[in-house]
């Protein structure tokens, strides 16, 4: 029998915070509990959340310093004609930014081009190559998009070469900030800024929205940038907070009747319906987002840049369905790369437990698209994983990184710069490249690190689960209240719930190695609700007993809805209560609930909290065994006073 390896992680419930918060906002107990989850404990910061709309955000003036003097030297440069271009990037965050100014600037009246730097060929951000070229077509200013804070040198020689700079960018600042005019960068505000956790698209929305005003030109702007900066930034995966979650919660109203001609021509070829009232972050991150992104992954960006800034509906139709064959041209190579990876993980000794790290190297695998694969192997193995395809006649890597919770993938790259040429990222994700001949050197310097921050118990992949649930409360209002917290995404996940002891009444493979099951918390013979646990076919058959973590989703035929579960956990159960002897018993000790059982087949009393873990006593024994699994118990001495007055309330309870 195969279950996945992982570790879950339960928060600790909080009754009386969750009282207090129902008393002021009248949520359902579990819907306090899930945003307490979040770190978010006051009634006023509820209503905010709840509703960003309410919050008083400063003028992006007053927060960003340059952001004045880059107004002005866009509108000197609209003003005299000088020609501006665009340096941008090829992934759908800088994509998304340079389509967005591109018709900014063009409704301004500016004469202005656009450059995207070759993935394969210039890597990322602008270089001195282009700078060189917009020199020679007579640029006067560029401005760079989600790039530029890092590009020192090349920044430089357009200073020397006569060109002003405008840097928009939004990833880490380096020691040495580069020479530009201006710099517009979100980690340049103070920590407690609303716009701190913007993307690169969201720099670029402000810069293009305050440059529309001084010109009184923004009326029928604002909708298209704010379609475009929700395209951008949810596909980016940055923090969901702050104003991110404030005009996205806007823009995901206005996608579904865009008069973009490519948001509908995407939307077209996706299969997404314009009678939707609210397009959903999901169907952004998992239907057009990665539409975008694969063309700047395996194809030319131009052509997601043209889908974005044309008025044309034919053309968009054009470019749109492009999109959507080089989306399905990178499916099918994260797949084969994924298989190939496992196949090297598992038969051959890559001995990732004891390094606490994992480096995959491989030849002919396309730079692309290792970043996605390197992040099905951190769910599949729960580790930090280093993946790179050998480059220029196998002397050089070049490679993408993701980390775990407890591993900083940026400070990982950065204990090893003596032995990389180039790096860059964040705490989750990060780039570098090295000569081939110092990869064992590469590996024994991420082992000495990882073993710094890692433990072994960190080694698999973790689920974070906000709350234990009875099926009875899995109802449509509270699948109602759980999606008015919506997008989804980095610093608001999706509440995550766990039911334990469920029965698993069928349960078949579907599509590509999905396990459809039937399942019910009472009845080991009627299914009482469906899940889908999604790429887990190796997994069939389940055990007919498990405990589960799931996500709660909302299934549509036919104008029927019908609550489901998304499956993303399954563990053995440590017992089940109704097994043992005498009916289980629900008692309270010290404000915290707890279940208890006896079994005479087993003299065992055992004892289980509201996270889990269960006391397991045999009479008789000095010592007892605590734990959430039969694979993490240990022992405790129960003569401790912790442990036996809980035993001796429990045996009160079941009169023994």
């Amino acid at each position: 029998m195969k279950l996945p390896h992982q570790r879950w992680q339960v928060a600790i419930p909080n009754p009386e915070q969750v009282e207090q918060l129902i008393k002021t906002t009248e949520l359902l107990p579990l819907i306090a509990q899930v945003i307490i989850n979040r770190g978010i404990e006051t009634p006023n910061d509820t209503a905010i959340y709840l509703n960003p709309e309410a919050q008083t955000l400063p003028l992006p003036l007053e927060e960003f310093p340059d952001l004045e003097i880059s107004v002005k030297l866009l509108k000197d440069a609209i003003t005299t004609e000088k020609k501006i271009a665009i340096c941008g990037d090829y992934d759908a965050d800088g994509m998304t930014s340079t389509a967005l100014l591109l018709r900014a600037l063009s409704h301004l009246g500016a004469d202005v081009c656009y450059k995207i730097p070759s993935r394969m060929k210039d890597g990322y951000g602008i270089n001195e190559r282009i700078v060189e070229s917009c020199a020679n077509e007579g640029v006067g200013l560029i401005l760079t998009v989600d790039n530029g804070i890092t590009a020192y040198e090349p920044i430089q020689r357009a200073v020397q070469l006569g060109l002003n700079v405008i840097i928009t960018d939004h990833h880490n600042l380096p020691k040495e900030l580069p020479p530009a005019d201006a710099i517009l960068n979100p980690k340049l505000l103070r920590e407690t800024s609303p716009y701190r956790g913007l993307a690169g698209v969201g720099v670029a929305y402000i810069l293009a929205v305050t440059t529309a005003q001084h010109f009184g030109l923004l009326k029928g702007l604002v909708d298209p940038l704010l379609e475009l900066f929700t395209l951008g930034t949810i596909a980016d995966l940055v923090p969901l907070v702050g104003v991110n979650r404030r005009w996205l919660k806007r823009g995901l109203r206005k996608l579904p009747h865009s008069k973009l001609a490519g948001v509908q021509a995407l939307m077209q070829v996706t299969g997404i319906s314009e009678e939707q009232k609210q397009l959903k972050p999901d169907d952004i991150g998992f239907r057009l987002g990665p539409r975008i992104n694969a063309v700047g992954r395996i194809g030319e960006p131009q052509i997601a840049i043209e889908l974005l800034t044309t008025d044309d509906s034919k053309i968009a139709l054009e470019r749109a369905m492009q999109c959507e064959q080089i989306n399905s041209k990178r499916k099918d190579m994260c797949e084969q790369i994924e298989l190939e990876a496992i196949h090297l993980i598992e038969d051959t000794p890559i001995c990732w437990k004891r390094d606490r790290v994992l480096v995959v190297i491989q030849s002919q695998w396309h730079h692309g698209v290792i970043g996605i694969v390197a992040s099905r192997l951190v769910e599949r193995y729960g580790v930090p994983v280093f993946i790179g395809t050998y480059e220029e006649n196998s002397s050089q890597i070049r490679g993408s990184a993701r980390g775990i919770k407890e591993f900083n993938v940026v400070e990982g790259l950065d204990f090893c710069q003596d032995i990389l040429e180039k790096y860059g990222g964040h705490k989750a994700a990060g780039g570098f490249s090295l000569s081939a001949s110092k990869l064992e050197a590469f590996k024994q310097r991420l082992s000495i690190f990882a073993h710094k921050c890692l433990k072994t118990q960190h080694l698999k992949p973790l689920v974070m689960i906000d709350a234990q649930v009875d099926f009875e409360q899995l109802t449509p209002n509270l699948y109602q209240s759980i999606d008015q917290l919506q997008p989804w995404g980095i610093g608001n996940s999706h509440p995550i719930f766990w039911t334990p002891n469920i029965y698993i009444v069928q349960q078949k493979i579907v599509g590509k190695n999905h396990l459809k099951l039937g399942i019910s918390q009472n009845d080991y013979n009627q299914a009482e609700i469906e899940a889908i646990a999604w790429r887990w076919g190796e997994y069939f058959p389940l055990p007919k007993r498990v405990d589960i973590a799931y996500k709660l989703t909302e299934n549509c035929w036919n104008s029927n809805y019908k609550i489901e579960l998304d499956i993303v956990g399954i563990r053995l159960p440590l017992f089940s209560l109704s097994d043992s002897d005498h009916k289980p018993e629900i008692f309270q000790y010290q404000g915290r609930n707890y279940q208890c059982s006896f079994s005479k087949t087993e003299k065992e009393l055992r004892i289980k909290n509201d996270r889990g873990k269960v006391l397991t006593v045999k009479r008789g024994q000095r010592q007892g065994f605590l734990g959430t699994t039969r694979e993490n118990f240990h022992k405790v001495d129960i003569t401790q006073p912790r442990y036996f007055n809980l035993i001796k309330t429990a045996m009160v309870v079941l009169e023994l």
